[in-house]
């Protein structure tokens, strides 16, 4: 089963209603990066718990040397994410829009 014309301009609204903003995102990576705020915010759970983790235990071991090397990882992680956000705003409207046509033909089969 196809959406018709008016169920898709439909899907197509809720997509722009739901869509993250890649100004949000880069806010959060400016103030937050290190803490993964901005991946958080983007539904990137996984990768944005590890890298809380590796930042507080980079925090928590820069006296002993270790931390250093953990945080400057997580420097590098956030300069390329910098250039990542657009795709991953992409990717959450593209996730948000097979999630929404899913639905609606869901609906019309009831």
């Amino acid at each position: 089963m196809t959406l018709n014309t008016q169920e898709q301009m439909l899907v197509e609204q809720r997509v722009t209603n739901e869509a993250k903003s890649a100004g949000v995102a880069y806010l959060l990576v400016i103030f937050f990066g290190g803490l993964g705020a901005h991946r958080f915010y983007l539904g990137s759970t996984g990768s944005a718990a590890a890298m809380l983790v590796i930042f507080i235990l980079g925090w928590i071991t820069l006296p002993i040397v270790v931390g250093g090397f953990l945080l400057f990882a997580i420097g590098i992680w956030v300069l390329v994410d910098l250039f990542l956000i657009p795709g991953m705003v992409q990717k959450h409207k593209e996730a948000t829009r097979q999630r929404l046509s899913s639905q609606m033909i869901i609906t019309q089969r009831n």
